[in-house]
């Protein structure tokens, strides 16, 4: 049965999201309209910050960037400096704003040239002028030798990711490592009320850790393809069943990779929707602008007012 907390909460997403459409959902902003595939976004708790994944057309090539804020709007996105010929994604920012997660398959030693399986790394900052340390692997036992994806860190150092694990509920399923005495303790599979036997991942933990924003694919109450899901914990502190956040969020496509900016109560995200029609064009630079600032069938991250009680 659904406990009084829950079931407001439940007519507060309804209700914001009955009251949104297709158009309340728009573009993080056109400096990233360049890339072909960009994903994976977090923001510094300023708000002057944003760091994110882009990518080739076939995902070959994956590297970290980010943009600063300006006066007359964001800096052009350059590449993080740590980035070298391996793929690296999925940048998660401490509360702090002096540590970022990341996902990559770069070998443990630079004495090899051999990639790895994907592991959770990070790098450390004094602070938001000072320079990256060099990657650090976070090791046993949240590393091991499966793939570990989409970190996200709580304000007490909670960590939440992605792993395929034999001992898990479905192919992908989410994870808990507490933070215990200055390191991490033993994954902790996430109870039945988010993981399932399909694909869940790609989740973003509150910083207090009392809901969460994951993604689950072509679950029979999905829209298509990729949908983003939000789970509160109850008054025991017990995760409760998950919630399709409905359209326009999601659609019959690719909707993943959460961010909750709580200050602004604004929800970003990535989506391959795609609603290009038919028309014509006065020019190839009518047409180019119309495929780049359109929602467009590519990755692309997208915005959204979401108000979460």
């Amino acid at each position: 049965m659904m406990n009084n907390g829950l079931f407001i909460l439940s007519l507060l997403i309804t209700s914001a999201l009955f009251a949104q459409t297709e158009a309340a959902i728009t573009p993080f902003d056109a400096v990233l309209n360049e890339f072909t595939n960009v994903r994976d976004f977090c923001l510094s708790k300023d708000g002057q910050e944003a760091f994110f994944t882009v990518q080739s057309p076939g995902q070959e090539l994956s590297q970290l960037a980010y943009i600063k804020k300006e006066k007359k709007g964001w800096s052009a996105p350059e590449l993080l400096p740590f980035n070298a010929a391996y793929k690296y994604l999925e940048p998660f920012l401490s509360y702090d704003n002096n540590r970022l997660f990341f996902v990559s398959d770069r070998p443990l030693e630079n004495t090899t040239e051999d990639k790895k399986d994907f592991d959770i790394w990070y790098v450390d900052r004094k602070n938001n002028t000072a320079e990256w340390s060099s990657p650090k692997n976070l090791g046993a036992p949240v590393n091991s030798a499966l793939d570990e994806f989409y970190p996200s860190v709580s304000k007490n150092n909670n960590l939440y990711f992605t792993m395929v694990a034999p001992e898990g509920l479905g192919e992908d399923d989410l994870y808990l490592c507490t933070w215990e005495n200055g390191k991490y303790s033993k994954p902790v599979l996430l109870n039945e009320n988010i993981n399932s036997a399909g694909y869940e991942f790609n989740a973003f933990i509150a910083e207090k850790e009392d809901f969460i924003i994951f993604s689950r694919y072509n679950e029979t109450d999905g829209e298509g393809s990729g949908d983003l899901y939000l789970a509160k914990k109850d008054s025991n502190g017990v995760w409760q069943p998950a919630k399709n956040l409905g359209i326009p969020i999601n659609t019959k496509y690719m909707d993943y990779c959460p961010f909750y900016d709580a200050q602004h109560q604004q929800l970003y995200f990535t989506s391959k929707r795609n609603a290009l029609t038919p028309k014509a064009f006065e020019s190839m630079a009518t047409f180019k602008t119309y495929l780049e600032d359109s929602k467009n069938g590519l990755s692309k991250i997208y915005q959204v007012h979401l108000k979460i009680d």
